[in-house]
């Protein structure tokens, strides 16, 4: 994906970016690039692969409608910052918090924080049972693009979700998860309002986010130490 073809996707997400914004997006490429060896960020590196998968990608959350103006947005597991700093890019008016608990890869979105100068993001190096016990009920949104299982992820995130919140992950092969999840949702609290597919333009391949919305309180039980949700994810 080329700089004008994300323009041109961007406004089928009814997304109209800016010429300061496009520099930032190529500003935070470049970093990408330059820091990827130090902090192990990713194994996506050329510029077109960039754009695609980590920025067009983490601003396909502009799907889910209306839900985007003067919130507070919790990214957890965030990696290199996907998909928190391109939705704080795009709209400065959401609060976004990037929760990651490596701390190299904290030192990496400082640094794109402070040269991109984003005002509306904060960065956290904790983990995320930790970090959303102490949260309970905080964010407006919670979302991410993790690649654990549905099941871990909801019990991990949705703690620190306000009720009425939303619960946003960004998944690939999510069929044989959410069946399997229904009790989970159950317990936390939680019900699955939409499932929005999608597919990536120019390669073609199969994304999903789920839009589940926390009905009441999250259960004090919950979050479980990582490790006790894996073994019973295991049986």
């Amino acid at each position: 994906m080329n700089v004008n073809e994300f323009i041109k996707y961007l406004k089928e997400l009814n997304i109209d970016i800016s010429e300061e914004n496009l520099r930032k997006f190529q500003v935070y490429s470049n970093l990408l690039k330059e820091y990827n060896k130090k902090f192990n960020l990713t194994s996506i590196t050329e510029d077109k692969e960039i754009y695609l998968k980590h920025f067009y990608d983490s601003l396909c959350l502009f799907k889910v409608k209306k839900l985007f103006d003067n919130l507070t947005l919790l990214d957890v597991g965030t990696g290199a910052g996907f998909p928190g700093i391109p939705i704080a890019i795009v709209n400065p008016n959401i609060e976004v918090t990037l929760l990651e608990s490596n701390a190299k890869k904290c030192g990496f979105l400082k640094i794109v924080k402070d040269t991109l100068n984003l005002k509306n993001i904060k960065i956290i190096n904790a983990r995320a049972e930790d970090y959303t016990q102490k949260t309970r009920e905080k964010f407006d949104i919670v979302t991410s693009r993790a690649v654990a299982h549905l099941q871990v992820l909801a019990e991990l995130e949705t703690p620190a979700l306000k009720v009425n919140g939303y619960f946003l992950p960004l998944k690939s092969h999510i069929t044989e998860e959410l069946e399997n999840s229904n009790k989970t949702l159950n317990n936390l609290n939680l019900k699955l309002e939409e499932v929005i597919n999608y597919t990536l333009p120019i390669e073609s391949s199969s994304r999903t986010i789920l839009k589940i919305k926390k009905q009441h309180k999250t259960p004090d039980i919950y979050p479980r130490n990582y490790n006790k949700i894996l073994k019973d994810l295991k049986g």
